[in-house]
């Protein structure tokens, strides 16, 4: 009977054990939804992350609400990194975030981009589309540089003048794409996207104060099992090392959290 006993006991050590080896692997792991606008300053920050902390990255791209969708759904993501606000509000109503553990990190501007880095506008009042040319914009229902754009035009009444020509992306750097590639002739993005790119040039920025305020936010999952690692990120992305990374890519640092 204690024979018994005595591999009975070893069989529950060895189970517990190997329920216990991926959550603590997994805090090496930390899988990362983020903005596709962050996609550059992303890259040159992980490897730095991943040398001083040991914990190894795995990011995905897109817009902002196409992932907030896919974290509805079930999406194994530890950290969301958005583009604004109205997604991170989204999780937030229905319990899929860890409140406490939000940030804002930085923020960033709208500009309209063409193919002639010489050109410039005032104002994007100014911009006048010839019968055959078109406008590349994120689409606004999911992504928030379309979103912003959106404002902005409905707010000097250019919206629904331009709207029959323009085309929709869906994230911002598929916007960036079109314009690049010369499939439109001008578009909306962030001046980090443009900043990027040595086939587009910036004609004008747009007005702050004609939209809502970009701020790039970031918060854990809760059903994330690496959250200790995913705060460790998050406090990363407030760091001075980070925030000079920011700069150089052509996005300002978020200095007051929310």
């Amino acid at each position: 009977m204690r024979k018994l006993t005595w591999i009975g006991s070893s069989i529950i050590v060895l189970f517990l054990c190997s329920c216990a080896a991926p959550s603590e692997s997994s805090e090496t792991n930390i899988k990362i939804a983020a903005a596709s606008s962050l996609k550059d300053v992303m890259e040159e920050l992980t490897p730095l992350f991943e040398e001083q902390y040991n914990i190894e990255i795995e990011t995905i791209y897109g817009g902002s609400g196409k992932l907030a969708r896919q974290i509805e759904q079930g999406a194994p993501v530890d950290v969301f990194l958005s583009a604004d606000l109205r997604w991170i509000e989204l999780l937030k109503k229905e319990s899929l975030v860890e409140k406490d553990t939000y940030i804002e990190f930085a923020t960033n501007q709208i500009v309209l981009i063409g193919h002639d880095s010489t050109s410039h506008l005032n104002t994007i009042q100014d911009l006048e589309l010839t019968k055959n040319e078109q406008l590349a914009v994120g689409n606004p229902e999911s992504v928030p540089a379309g979103t912003y754009t959106k404002q902005a035009l409905e707010r000097i009444q250019l919206w629904r003048e331009l709207e029959d020509q323009m085309i929709f992306g869906s994230d911002v750097r598929q916007v960036l794409a079109y314009v690049e590639s010369g499939q439109v002739d001008y578009g909306f993005v962030y001046a980090s996207d443009a900043l990027i790119s040595d086939q587009v040039g910036t004609l004008t920025e747009v007005e702050p104060t004609l939209h809502d305020s970009i701020v790039y936010p970031g918060i854990i999952i809760s059903k994330s099992r690496t959250k200790k690692s995913g705060e460790q990120f998050l406090s990363f992305l407030k760091s001075d090392q980070a925030t000079e990374i920011y700069k150089s890519y052509g996005f300002n640092p978020k200095e007051v959290e929310r």
